[in-house]
């Protein structure tokens, strides 16, 4: 019997009572936004669950299980086959903690599988390639991964994000979820948002979870009533979180070149790229739990705060002086945010333009265009250890994210470790608002 069999035939088996329990869930989001449809919902699906879980599919012998949900992640590596993968996490409890021990992250493997990998750090041995597609038409920007090598060439790809600009009267707010039409701060799958400033110069991300247990990072203005919240840590309250801060330097002009950017990522600190180092607070649940318990502890609210002094330039500038000052004790550098730079490019003589090496993912120049690596300089090596052999290529000086135009509408996005997708998509949304002050 072939894996792919064992697959289908657990999913026939629960596939009605899945299905029955979809129908609840839908039928209690439609009840007008009551809380009498989450009631039902709970109430009804606890017999499916029950059934599932005393069903002989739940209580095969941890070997067995171990050995079938090995071999299908081995085999079903790329998406969409990877399908399968994800259905196995969600037969049951049993089979959610398997899968949770076996398939690995995206750090370790490289691979996007469950919706959490998203906010997980991107690969350390190479970069994950992506595409992004951009709606002109209702302002919405779409993340996909790239299947193939000639994926951009016939547009195919794996969905994983979306978002929606909304101009307001002093920024510009874009705004992130999990599905590709259903994109609004009320759905339950928004993850986070990306606002400017008035000139488009300064940003700043915000996610709905702080990154880790012990970040001090100060959450926003205003109260949020988001009820089903797509929570990745469902013990932590959602809200609206400051991670990242990405500024462009004025060139009103032009007389400066390229545009310049920095981003200072508070959420992942500068040792990460040390060797040994990591993302501390990955988040490790699999599929997110919806109780009516949880979209209570989910509502947040937070002290009004100026939204004037987020965008300010004195504080831009303390945090970034701070964070590549060479004046910092060594002591204190490991607990300094990690900050990234654009790449500078060189001026290519005969075509009388500025030009990158993207390796081919890029074919169309572009203001937008640019290449991010970290902007801290790595401790000196020991004298002893810089004169034995001819060492690899450092992690401070690799592309951690690489963003460029190959169509009128397309453009790609390649990252990797320390920056999780979610982090990069809304680090490239600011590349496309406009600057009037940077051009």
């Amino acid at each position: 019997m072939s894996f792919r069999s064992i697959v289908r035939d657990v999913r026939d088996g629960i596939g009605s009572l899945s299905r029955r329990g979809f129908e609840v869930r839908l039928s209690g989001h439609h009840n007008s936004g009551k809380s009498q449809g989450s009631v039902n919902d709970l109430s009804d699906n606890n017999q499916p669950a029950l059934v599932i879980q005393n069903s002989r599919w739940a209580n095969l012998p941890p070997e067995l299980l171990f050995d079938v949900i090995k071999r299908l992640e081995e085999s079903e590596s790329t998406w969409p086959a990877r399908k399968h993968v994800v259905a196995c996490a969600a037969v049951c409890k049993s089979w959610r903690s398997m899968c949770k021990e076996i398939v690995r992250n995206p750090e370790s493997c490289g691979k996007l599988t469950f919706p959490v990998s998203l906010k997980q750090p991107g690969s350390r041995d190479g970069t994950i390639q992506c595409f992004i597609k951009r709606d002109k038409s209702n302002l919405t920007y779409r993340l996909y991964l790239c299947l193939t090598p000639a994926a951009l060439l016939v547009e195919n790809g794996k969905f994983l994000l979306s978002a929606k600009r909304a101009r307001r009267t002093t920024c510009t707010e874009y705004v992130i979820s999990m599905d590709p039409d259903n994109i609004s701060r009320s759905s339950n799958t928004y993850i986070g948002k990306l606002r400017s400033n008035f000139l488009g110069t300064k940003f700043i991300i915000y996610d709905t979870q702080p990154p880790h247990f012990n970040a001090h990072i100060p959450q926003t203005r205003g109260s949020s009533r988001r009820f089903h919240s797509k929570k990745v840590s469902p013990k932590m309250p959602t809200g609206s979180y400051n991670i990242a801060h990405i500024t462009y330097e004025l060139n009103v002009l032009g007389t400066r070149g390229p545009r310049r950017m920095h981003c200072i990522m508070q959420s992942i600190p500068a040792a990460s790229l040390e060797p040994g180092g990591s993302v501390p607070g990955q988040p490790e649940l699999l599929l997110p739990s919806h109780s009516l318990e949880d979209s209570f502890r989910s509502i947040s609210f937070s002290k009004s705060m100026d939204r004037s002094t987020e965008f300010s330039s004195s504080r831009f500038s303390e945090i970034l002086g701070a964070a590549t000052s060479s004046d910092v004790p060594d002591s204190e550098k490991s607990k300094m945010p990690l900050v990234l730079k654009n790449k500078a490019p060189r001026w290519h003589e005969q075509l009388q333009c500025w030009c990158l090496n993207f390796k081919g993912r890029v074919t169309i120049a572009s203001v937008k265009n640019f290449q991010l690596i970290a902007a801290q300089q790595p401790a000196a090596p020991p004298a002893a250890a810089a004169g034995a052999s001819q060492p690899a290529q450092p992690e401070h000086d690799k592309v951690i994210l690489q963003f460029g135009k190959v169509g009128k509408d397309m453009f790609t996005m390649d990252y990797r470790y320390p920056l999780s997708a979610f982090q990069a998509f809304a680090i490239c949304l600011s590349s496309f608002d406009t600057k009037l002050a940077c051009e």
